[in-house]
């Protein structure tokens, strides 16, 4: 009898996955909790910004079983348990349940998101948000992350009149220094987001929840809010399963949970002390998984993965992030930047290796940078500044 693999979760990683097994002819079903086939969700700020439409970041045909929500693992008998009341057995089970917005403790959204208020994660939030959004509304953006930056992006490209709240004092802390911020918040401003940082959201007014009361108590009045605080990974099923579960599901070098016939993927998973939320990372450990699944030795070792976000505007401005953006002692900064072309380099290195970078603008040469960062390769022979300035 063939061995049947389970996977829970449709998206990157699980569709990935799924189709390295069906190629190298396994006998595999995918549960999707949503009702689409698996897409491409990096690509949903252009979707919501009319750049593409839902069929262009469609992924490859999988076997899915679609609107269909695994509610329990039976591990003694190797069952998933289904919402719609089925039951699949599984040899090896794979858990890429991903990760879900986090929903920041504002009054307002106790009893869950008011009819004006939206997350930016699936598709049916993106389409939502088309719906809703038109040229002049009023449109608030709470969270000034990747997530954020992207969602104030795609709504002003649709006409709306956006203003981004972000607590911490500049966008997108983790990825980006003080420097690199402020560029990114004048091109913001220069594609018509109002921008606010250092400014706390106290809670949501209004039936539609779409007044935004600051902590100091001024009030921003819009017809539509985006909540984009982040994600955190979805481990119910594995912490209900009781498998070893800490921020992430604990996975070792195969992918492999406390549980010998799990495996886990993706977002939801945490290897060596580390949850990577990225599609660069989750498209890797599917690679590996499919390998390990088959039959064949591998190993993953973890990703050295960017940062990567385009924005549109009047001229290419790309941003990409990598690895340790703040230097320790002894370590050799390289800065350039251009005010008059928006640009903005920065690397970081140690010894004869390069350990982090900031790069925005007109990003069509930082392959090589990339590739010598991610292969954690001896910085080559041609001078850093020449590989900076692109010539």
């Amino acid at each position: 009898m063939a061995s049947q693999t389970v996977v829970i979760g449709g998206g990157t990683a699980g569709a990935r996955l799924a189709r390295q097994l069906v190629t190298g002819g396994m006998s595999v079903t995918v549960i999707g909790e949503e009702p689409h086939a698996p897409y491409n969700r990096v690509l949903l700020a252009d979707v919501l910004a009319g750049r593409y439409g839902p069929e262009v970041i469609a992924l490859p045909e999988v076997p899915v079983r679609s609107g269909v929500r695994a509610t329990a693992i039976d591990r003694d008998r190797r069952l998933v348990h289904c919402e719609d009341g089925t039951s699949l057995a599984y040899d090896r089970l794979v858990l890429a349940t991903g990760s879900n917005p986090v929903l920041p403790p504002l009054r307002g959204l106790d009893g869950g998101l008011p009819e004006g208020v939206h997350a930016f994660r699936t598709m049916d939030d993106c389409a939502a948000l088309s719906a809703a959004v038109r040229p002049g509304i009023g449109a608030v953006v709470v969270g000034g992350g990747l997530l954020g930056v992207s969602a104030a992006r795609a709504l002003a490209a649709r006409g709306a009149k956006v203003v981004l709240a972000q607590q911490g004092e500049h966008l997108m802390e983790r990825q980006l220094d003080v420097a690199a911020s402020q560029l990114l918040r004048t091109h913001l401003e220069e594609l018509g987001v109002e921008v606010h940082t250092e400014c706390r959201v106290r809670g949501l007014r209004g039936l539609r929840g779409t007044s935004v009361e600051l902590a100091d108590g001024y009030v921003l009045d819009a017809e539509l809010v985006v909540i984009a605080c982040g994600v955190r990974p979805r481990v119910g099923l594995a912490r209900d399963a009781g498998l070893d579960v800490r921020r992430g599901i604990v996975v070792d070098d195969e992918l492999r949970t406390s549980d010998p016939y799990i495996h886990a993927i993706g977002d939801c998973a945490e290897h060596g002390g580390q949850l990577y939320g990225l599609a660069g990372p989750a498209l890797d450990q599917a690679d590996v998984l499919a390998t390990v699944l088959a039959g064949g030795t591998a190993a993953y070792t973890g990703t050295r993965a960017l940062t990567r976000l385009t924005l549109a505007g009047q001229g290419p401005f790309d941003l990409a992030a990598f690895g340790e953006t703040t230097p320790l002692p002894g370590d050799d900064v390289v800065r350039l930047a251009d005010a008059t072309r928006g640009a903005y380099r920065k690397v970081v290195v140690r010894g004869d290796r390069l350990v982090g970078g900031i790069l925005l603008g007109d990003l069509g040469t930082v392959g090589e940078l990339a590739r010598t960062w991610e292969g954690d390769e001896p910085l080559p022979s041609t001078p850093l500044l020449h590989l900076l300035g692109g010539s």
